[in-house]
């Protein structure tokens, strides 16, 4: 028995899970610096098949201890789906990124 394409979307659909991201990014980074990230980031997951829901700038705070020399950050939560098999890479792109102090990927259920 052939799939319809209507069975075919959602099965692709399927194995989409929804991920929470947050992030740190160092106090120095400019406005304009942070929208390119947080771009290059949506960029990254639409480009593998994800969806952006929203991207929340929460502004900068105080950090509870020094993070790469920074006492302070700019927190941003993004919250999309995409294949998890994608997941690793994106983090790996995270971890060598010299903008962001540190990052939490979160899958949601």
């Amino acid at each position: 028995m052939a799939t319809t394409n209507k069975e075919a979307v959602k099965i692709e659909a399927q194995k989409l899970n929804n991920y929470e991201l947050v992030f740190i990014v160092k106090p120095d980074v400019t406005e304009e610096a942070l929208d390119v990230l947080i771009g290059n980031i949506s960029q990254f997951i639409t480009s593998k098949g994800g969806t952006v829901a929203s991207n929340d700038k929460w502004g900068k705070k105080k950090l509870a201890f020094p993070l790469k020399h920074s006492l302070e950050g700019s927190y941003i939560l993004s919250k999309f789906n995409m294949d998890p098999a994608w997941s690793h890479e994106l983090e790996n792109s995270l971890f060598i990124n010299d903008q962001v102090l540190r990052h939490l990927l979160v899958k949601v259920e």
